[in-house]
């Protein structure tokens, strides 16, 4: 994966943090590129939020998406947990699949951060949410997408990761699109209590940038798990 070799890597798990420039061409680059082929499953998780929350893009919108990004990596944690367990004593195994679950908590831990992220800056704008609308029907949500994500993955690994590479698509392009419907955000400074976990940038547009790569990242690793066997 390209997005490796560039920007500073924070760890497993975790997409490297790229300079302005960097951020401005993978953007393009995102606008640029069609969208996968969604299967059925993603395809009826986006309808479902457009009813819901509306097709406009919006932060709280951009929230919820977040608090469901991180079900898929939890339920994979979770799995490779239960593997290890049954495969304890053969060394070799029990360590490349916690090698696994380092990396599924790294993904999740940088899906936290866009989470809080959007947050904190909902809460400065003053934006007033319905907590039936943004949080008891996103936990919901959550919940049968976190069951979905680990049935899949029991039957066939492949599928649970090809849902997630949708949802990862689907984030990247709609990020890309949201900082191009925003132009002022370049002269907007980023101030977060944050910054020491997630990075400093230029502007809320540069943040957004790379929360957008982030997930061209994710569904790059996603893409790759699909062809590999469960544990090997």
């Amino acid at each position: 994966m390209t997005e490796r070799a560039h920007g500073t890597y924070a760890g497993a798990g975790t997409p490297p943090r790229l300079p302005h420039q960097q951020l401005i061409a993978v953007q393009a680059e995102t606008l640029d590129t069609p969208r996968r082929r969604y299967g059925p499953a993603a395809r009826l998780l986006f309808v479902t939020l457009d009813a819901i929350y509306g097709k406009k893009r919006t932060l709280s919108k951009f929230k919820v998406l977040e608090l469901v990004a991180r079900v898929p990596y939890q339920a994979w944690e979770q799995a490779a947990y239960i593997a290890i367990t049954h495969v304890h004593e053969r060394t070799g195994m029990a360590r490349r699949i916690h090698d696994r679950v380092a990396e599924t908590r790294g993904q999740q831990d940088n899906e936290q951060w866009h989470l809080l992220i959007l947050d904190e800056l909902i809460g400065k704008s003053g934006v007033s949410e319905s907590r039936v609308k943004y949080f008891w029907i996103p936990q919901a949500i959550a919940v049968v997408y976190y069951q979905v994500s680990w049935l899949l993955f029991v039957i066939r690994p492949k599928w649970s990761y090809r849902l997630n590479a949708d949802f990862e698509d689907h984030a990247e392009h709609e990020y890309a699109h949201l900082v191009q419907e925003h132009p002022e955000w370049e002269h907007m400074p980023f101030e977060s209590q944050f910054t020491a976990d997630y990075g400093t940038y230029d502007s809320l547009a540069d943040v957004f940038r790379q929360i957008g790569h982030d997930e061209r990242v994710h569904k790059r690793e996603s893409e790759q798990d699909m062809t590999n066997a469960r544990f090997r």
